[in-house]
């Protein structure tokens, strides 16, 4: 029994490959969570903005707008605040930090601002909801309608039977107490007990919502306010298409455009993809060519092979490859001449004459004379000289293997 032969390399073909395929595979790994990530994060967490499902957020509203049909997105881009654009905005304001990021807020588009009412603990085991909640000091509130350019200032009232206003009388609950605004500044929308509950402020362009427990989720599990929710966005929507934006830049779920995201997204997916596959072939043709440095070879070869090479390739330089046919056919006409003994003194047509009584090609079923009449002239272009060529070289070797049998 022969000995298995021995490699020079020490891993196979296969170890080699399921370790470039780790290695790929890892990288890509990296690369989507170095991109993703953020996007990865559970956004669920307690807190008075539009993915919080704890009392005080408001995905309760988002879900309930979605199950009516309403056209509703979560935005976190901070170009949302900056620029002006086709839908209602709605944004619910933290306690803190709310204020500075509305400096460069643009006001064109139709905003409902929602202040804040209750100071939320989270719970430490469930970060998910809150633990507890209390009553927001009226001072801080006000100190918040300052920042923000509205001459206003909160009150608390006991929750009236109903409340009036440009969509109708009705009779929302919220919890407690009603959070109001006293203004004479602000043209009042709905009214509750000569209290202010929904106004639009001329100065800054925007509708401002003192109590947000009609919106948030503990509110909204009461129908009346619910009802109160809904009438309010058909009041500031001017058309059935027009969408509902919850900004959730405000409470620090910003999300920013980085280089890795932008390459997987349209219009830059086409060019990655590109590169990708680029990269793929370099690899591929780096494998390929793995081996031993090729030796540099003569500039110009020696031998019969490489005389014939550097004719042919003067010939091509000169384009005169399809005037080849004449010369080619009187060729191999003098060498089955030469092959079957004809005597020299034959005369082109009876020479003809003999050659077709030699036989067909056995694929074409063609005479001599019938390849004659191709290559008389000059081809009409190289595959057509190639075609004619090889079935004339064809047919010589037919006759002449056949002549060889028959003299054995």
């Amino acid at each position: 029994m022969s000995p298995r032969p021995q490699s020079d390399s020490p891993f196979s073909a296969k170890v080699v490959g399921i370790l470039v395929a780790v290695a790929l595979f890892s990288f890509g790994a990296i690369m989507v969570l170095a991109g993703w990530a953020p996007e990865l994060r559970d956004k669920d967490v307690a807190g008075s903005h539009p993915y919080s499902t704890s009392a005080l957020g408001y995905q309760g509203f988002v879900r309930l707008l979605e199950a009516q049909g309403y056209p509703v997105e979560i935005s976190r881009l901070e170009r949302t605040l900056e620029e002006s654009d086709w839908g209602l905005l709605i944004l619910t304001l933290p306690l803190w930090g709310g204020n500075d990021a509305l400096e460069d807020f643009d006001s064109s588009r139709t905003t409902l601002l929602v202040l804040p009412k209750w100071d939320g603990i989270p719970d430490a085991l469930d970060r998910t909801k809150q633990h507890d909640t209390r009553f927001k000091n009226a001072r801080v509130l006000n100190d918040l309608l300052d920042d923000l350019n509205l001459d206003a200032t909160i009150g608390r009232i006991e929750v009236p039977a109903t409340v009036d206003g440009a969509f109708g009388t009705l009779s929302p609950k919220p919890d407690v107490k009603m959070q109001v605004l006293d203004s004479e500044a602000l043209d009042p929308i709905v009214t509750a007990d000569e209290h202010i509950l929904l106004a639009y402020a001329p100065d800054a362009g925007i509708y401002v919502l003192s109590d947000p427990d009609l919106i948030n989720t503990f509110g909204l599990s009461e129908f009346d306010n619910a009802e109160f929710a809904v009438k309010m966005v058909d009041f500031m929507r001017y058309d059935a298409d027009e969408p509902i934006i919850f900004d959730a830049t405000l409470h620090g779920f910003v999300r920013s455009e980085n280089l890795l995201q932008m390459m997987f997204d349209i219009p830059f997916i086409g060019a990655t993809l590109t590169a990708l596959m680029a990269a793929l072939l370099l690899g591929w043709a780096a494998l390929v060519r793995f081996g031993p440095p090729v030796q540099e070879a003569r500039a110009i070869a020696l031998g019969k092979q490489a005389l014939a090479d550097n004719s042919a390739g003067l010939i091509t330089m000169a384009r005169r490859e399809t005037r080849l046919a004449p010369r080619y056919l009187d060729l191999i006409r003098r060498r089955v001449q030469r092959d079957i003994g004809a005597p020299k003194s034959l005369t082109g047509d009876q020479l003809a004459a003999l050659l077709d009584r030699l036989g067909e090609d056995e694929i074409s079923g063609k005479r001599f004379t019938d390849f004659a009449a191709g290559l008389n002239g000059p081809a009409d272009n190289r595959d057509d000289l190639m075609n004619k060529t090889r079935e004339l070289f064809r047919w010589r070797q037919g006759i002449i293997g056949r002549s060889m049998n028959e003299r054995k």
